[in-house]
Parts: C-alpha cells; structure tokens; sequence
C-alpha cells in the first residue's frame, strides 16, 4: 500500500487548507483512514479518522468544528479540510491506513510522506 499526502502550504491564522491522501496498491474496504500530526520537539498525534465502508468519522477534540475529514471512494482518497486554522495547528501532517482503527499512531499500519502545513499569526 502507497500513501500520497499533498496540499499542505503556508497560510494565515483563520485562512482554510484542504489536505489529500491517494491511497494505491489494495482496496482500502473494511480499513480506516487516519491523519496524524506532529509538531516540532512534539509526539506524533492524532487529529481525525475515518472507516472506509461506513464514512463514520472521529475528531480530536481540538479540531472539532473546524476540521473535516471525507472520503472519495471512487478515487481512493481521503481529504481533511482545515477551516478557521491557527498558529497550534502548525506540523506536518501524516495520513495513514489501519485495519483496526484507534487513536494511536502504533495502530496504524501503512503511512504517508507527511505535508508541511504552517499557520501564520
């Protein structure tokens, strides 16, 4: 499995990013689709997730609202938009795939690259 994050950038405080994540090489039926993020000198940390089959999402509790995470099963890739971003959402962005679920970054099996994403205040 191949993972392909993309759409990280610079932006300012409360300006939107929407983030994507081409998933290649299996069906991804019957897994879940995270994204994780890690700030400098920080631990990897979970932002949101979602079940392929059913669409059900999960949101840390510091995005909800403002973050959304979709699916595009005919495209077999995940998006997450970023709404109303400030300066604590700035790390890279890693999107990665579990058979199991969960918040934690062990549960995940397969991972992206990671995109930069840098809110100015």
């Amino acid at each position: 499995v191949q993972l392909q994050a993309s759409g990280g950038g610079l932006v300012q405080a409360g300006d939107s990013l929407r983030l994507s994540c081409a998933a290649s090489g299996r069906t991804l039926r019957g897994y879940v689709m995270g994204w994780f993020r890690q700030a400098p000198g920080k631990e990897r940390e979970f932002v949101a997730r979602i079940t392929w089959r059913e669409g059900v999402t999960y949101y840390t509790d510091a995005v909800k609202g403002r973050f959304t995470i979709s699916r595009d099963n005919a495209k077999n890739t995940v998006h997450l938009q970023m709404n109303s971003l400030k300066p604590e959402d700035t790390a890279v962005y890693y999107c990665a795939l579990s058979s199991s679920g969960g918040t934690w970054p062990y549960s995940y099996d397969y991972w992206g690259q990671g995109t930069q994403v840098t809110v100015s205040s």
